[in-house]
């Protein structure tokens, strides 16, 4: 049994192990890559709403066929390019069986995913020149402040090599390894920018190497998303967000697997 006091240490956060699903669905690896490629739009736009992107669905699908669409910003439309870019990648690792939860992979999604964005990119905060902390806006809560921003980024490389040892250990799941790590990347913020983005991406190549689809929040449950994930900040108990995504998860397959038999 994990302590609470263990994956405070570890990962900085606790969740109620004893609620976490144990039955998602399991295929295989092509089986989910296919599904993740054919609803790639539908994953783009999820992610590009999460950020206040005003694409729509239609104008997501329209630049992603290689049309140009009117009217918006080109900052927009660049986020929107590099989270299809990141998704390609992203898929290319699982197919060739390159994935795993690694700083190495992280830092190759983060930099494609925010390189327009980010203060610097690529890389944890720290290994660069700017020394600052970015503190994460919890309206009228006010600040999360993350692990400091120290030259060379030793202490969040160290932070990370915990945190991966910790599930890979203490955690036998894998569908609870991945949500873990998306909560984990996301506390310990470690780029200036990005970081629910690619740590979102990490969760989802971990699930889709072992056979599990991806998960995608609905543009449409974004409120939903950006309250837990407050509560989840303040409290550093990640069970609400346990139940969040996997109900993202298992809502996806309406109409797409058979009802489970009773």
């Amino acid at each position: 049994m994990v302590s609470s006091e263990a994956m405070l240490g570890a990962l900085g956060f606790v969740w109620d192990r004893s609620a976490v699903r144990r039955d998602i669905p399991r295929f295989s690896v092509e089986r989910a890559l296919w599904r993740f490629h054919r609803s790639l739009p539908e994953y783009v736009w999820d992610a590009a709403v999460l950020e206040g992107n005003p694409f729509t669905y239609p104008e997501v699908q329209t630049l992603l066929d290689g049309i140009t669409v009117g009217g918006r910003k080109i900052s927009d439309e660049r986020q929107i390019l590099n989270l299809a870019e990141a998704a390609n990648a992203l898929a290319q690792l699982v197919r060739t069986g390159d994935f795993q939860l690694s700083k190495e992979v992280s830092d190759r999604l983060q930099f494609l995913l925010a390189r327009d964005e980010a203060l610097e990119s690529g890389h944890f905060r720290g290994e660069g020149r700017e020394t600052l902390t970015p503190g994460v806006s919890l309206g009228e809560h006010g600040r999360y402040l993350p692990p400091a921003t120290e030259p060379g980024g030793e202490n969040l490389r160290r932070i990370h090599t915990q945190g991966l040892e910790f599930l890979s250990v203490e955690i036998d799941a894998e569908f609870e390894q991945a949500v873990a790590y998306f909560l984990f990347g996301s506390l310990q913020q470690f780029y200036f920018d990005g970081n629910k983005r690619t740590a979102r991406y990490l969760m989802n190549g971990h699930l889709m190497s072992r056979g599990m689809d991806s998960i995608s929040v609905p543009a449409g449950r974004r409120h939903e998303f950006n309250t837990g994930m407050v509560e989840f900040f303040r409290h550093r108990d990640g069970t609400g967000m346990f139940s969040f995504l996997t109900s993202c998860r298992l809502a996806a397959d309406d109409g797409v697997l058979p009802p489970a038999a009773d």
